[in-house]
């Protein structure tokens, strides 16, 4: 470069086209060289003048032709030319080059950042006279330059701040680099896991699973996987999500980022969830739910697996009355010490579940008819034991029962009806034993729930009737008295038992409205049949022992007697000696219907278990004779002995006595000589339609 430099320079002496070349350089670095080039002559002070300057020098610096021969003051803004003076000043006392970075305003706003060059150049005697400043426009180099530090930042930012744990390892698993949250997740600080084989902080049964998952990733696929354990430093293992990440660099696959989300606390979430999805709040045992599945999976075990089992349903006697009377909190004691009880028998082979208040159910696999027995005589032991609460001794009983897989059912909620329906029967004969399901136990109406939704629709839709059963003067033959007796003949299912869709009235309160559409309808067939001039007519009506107590009752029949225009004398009413128990309730409403001028009789007299004290305090007309008592009186001495008692005590009060469920001459002739005032049963006439009942009998008796 040197030889080079003194071989121009000569030629330039020797004034050999110097003038040419000279005017090429000129042109060059004045018009086409992009730096910046100033040429400044020092002064004394330093000062420092301008005496060149190329044409960028002059266009990115905001110079113009008059700036020549002026120092940096007279041409720059203040604070930009005192920076200049002190750099130059600088060289000026170094007598060397040197290099600055800087920046300026365009016109148009853009900021131009600039890496200058100071070049001084010396005379003869060593002295500095003149400075030339080679400015290069850096701007875009520069502000590539931000991008990717801004870039590499933004990346670090990431990987430092992010919340899950990452891994920079190479393509043998070595460890080279880890955030912040890897120390908080595997208890190990960054130097301690740098240069380690990442595959040590891998559980032993999930290695193979891992190393695949970065064999795969090395090739430049990302890959995950779910619910690999990896070691903290303390031993203990923690579940977590596996991210892998090719890093690629220039086409080359250099390593792999391994991302760890942390899934333990959501896995414990999850398991929490899934206990309380499948297990009662209260006591802990299985619910509903978990029985659903835990049928299901039996029933649908293969062939050659399968076995039968007992679902055995548990309920508490009597449960309700403690509940109410010692509170819902004591209750719920109870139920806890109830399912304590019973866990006991928890077993790979036995399941408890609670289903909700006092049902409890088992499950109890491998079981046969015996072993279900044998297994329920245990549980009445346990419940043999009184309990205490609050320092009280309670004894509960348990009424249980039991169906059979597969012989009472091939699906889940078939065997849990069933067993429903065996401990209903339970239910209704006595409590505290047990019974096995039986097919004869299923009545017409498996579904009550669709049942009840058609009988709150029948009054509205007209599907409820009356029929009427003649009483029979026993002496005359006479027939002025009628019973009448609800039917009820729905749109689907046609005529249904009194015996089925009463007891669900009585359940659902549909009594109430049901029974005041009875009155009505017994009011106004009553004035009707007066009309037609059948007089002397007395109608009794059935009043449920939940109507009995209503407030509206009696201002309800006295205003259908008004609305009807009827003697109050053509209606009486039937009512058990259970609706007669509360005697402080009772007396007040009999006494009001009877100054109305209302008959009252006691229905089903004998079974109830009131004392007859009742007959001498109630203003009563009439006493019925069940008829479980005349089924009987020709082949029991005791159903006989009974019937005479009840006549004999119903003559001696003054009432009348009628008989129900005579089928046969016998018992009439019996009845007869007893002096029973009435009979009622098929042997007269089944109950009949309003124009049956009038063609046989009303008409026949017209002249009476």
């Amino acid at each position: 470069m040197e030889h080079l430099n003194n071989l121009l320079t000569n030629e330039l002496a020797s004034g050999k086209a110097s003038g040419k070349i000279q005017k090429i350089i000129f042109d060059i670095i004045f018009q086409h060289i992009q730096d910046m080039v100033f040429v400044m002559k020092v002064e004394e002070g330093p000062q420092f003048r301008y005496i060149f300057v190329n044409e960028s020098g002059m266009k990115k610096a905001n110079l113009s032709v008059e700036s020549i021969g002026k120092t940096f003051h007279e041409v720059l803004p203040l604070s930009f030319a005192n920076s200049l003076q002190r750099k130059y000043e600088k060289l000026v006392k170094r007598k060397t080059v040197i290099t600055f970075d800087d920046q300026f305003e365009l016109n148009d706003g853009r900021t131009i950042y600039g890496e200058t060059l100071l070049t001084p150049v010396l005379d003869q005697d060593n002295t500095i006279s003149y400075i030339v400043a080679v400015t290069r426009d850096v701007t875009e180099w520069l502000n590539e330059k931000n991008k990717i530090i801004e870039s590499e930042q933004r990346y670090r930012s990431i990987i430092e701040h992010n919340l899950d744990s990452i891994f920079t390892i190479n393509l043998n698993g070595k460890i080279l680099e880890a955030n912040p949250a890897t120390s908080l997740l595997t208890g190990y600080s960054e130097k301690q896991m740098f240069n380690r084989s990442i595959y040590d902080l891998i559980n032993d049964r999930d290695i193979e699973k891992f190393k695949v998952l970065l064999q795969k990733s090395c090739t430049g696929i990302a890959l995950e996987a779910h619910d690999c354990k990896v070691i903290h430093s303390k031993g203990y293992l923690l579940i977590v999500h596996i991210k892998t990440v090719p890093i690629v660099i220039h086409n080359e696959i250099k390593g792999l980022y391994v991302i760890l989300k942390d899934l333990s606390e959501k896995v414990k979430n999850m398991e929490m969830i899934k206990f309380m999805a499948f297990h009662d709040q209260l006591t802990g045992l299985l619910n509903r739910r978990a029985l659903l599945e835990q049928l299901n999976d039996q029933i649908y075990l293969p062939k050659n697996t399968l076995k039968g089992f007992a679902l055995i349903s548990i309920d508490l006697d009597r449960f309700k009355f403690l509940n109410d009377t010692l509170g819902h909190l004591a209750g719920d004691e109870i139920l806890k010490k109830v399912a304590d009880r019973l866990s006991q028998f928890q077993s790979d082979t036995c399941y408890i579940y609670r289903l909700g208040g006092d049902e409890f159910t088992v499950l109890l696999l491998s079981a046969n008819r015996e072993r279900a027995s044998s297994f329920v005589r245990k549980v009445f032991s346990v419940f043999s034991q009184s309990f205490y609460l609050n320092t009280q001794e309670y004894y509960i009983s348990p009424s249980i029962g039991i169906s059979l897989y597969p012989d009472d059912g091939n699906d889940a909620e078939m065997l849990i009806k069933n067993a429903d329906e065996a401990l209903y029967r339970v239910k209704e004969r006595g409590k505290a034993h047990f019974q096995f399901y039986r097919t004869d136990m299923n009545s017409a109406f498996t579904n009550v729930v669709t049942l009840e939704t058609h009988l709150r629709k029948a009054i509205e839709k007209d599907e409820l009737s009356l029929f009427y059963q003649p009483q029979i003067n026993i002496t005359t033959g006479e027939v002025k008295s009628f019973e009448a007796l609800l039917r009820w003949k729905d749109s689907e299912f046609g005529f249904i038992s009194p015996n089925v869709f009463i007891p669900l009235a009585e359940d659902t309160g549909l009594i109430i409205p049901i029974g005041y559409w009875v009155i009505e309808k017994a009011c106004q067939q009553i004035h009707t049949w007066n009309s037609l001039g059948y007089m002397n007519i007395r109608v009794a009506i059935n009043i449920s022992p939940k109507q009995f107590l209503h407030l509206n009752l009696v201002p309800f029949i006295q205003s259908m007697i008004q609305t009807y225009g009827i003697q109050a004398s053509s209606l009486g009413i039937e009512i058990t000696e259970g609706a007669m128990q509360d005697t402080k309730e009772t007396i007040p409403i009999l006494k009001r219907m009877k100054e109305l001028g209302i008959s009252i009789s006691v229905d089903d007299f004998g079974t109830g278990y009131s004392s007859l004290s009742y007959l001498k305090q109630f203003p009563i007309d009439g006493l019925k004779i069940d008829q479980s008592f005349v089924k009987d009186i020709l082949v029991d001495q005791k159903d006989a002995a009974i019937i005479r008692s009840i006549i004999h005590l119903g003559k001696s009060l003054g009432l009348e006595v009628i008989a129900e469920g005579v089928e046969d001459q016998q018992q009439v002739e019996f009845l007869a000589k007893a002096k029973c005032d009435k009979i009622q049963g098929y042997f007269y006439s089944k109950p009949l339609p309003v124009e049956e009942l009038e063609k046989k009998f009303l008409k026949k008796n017209a002249g009476n």
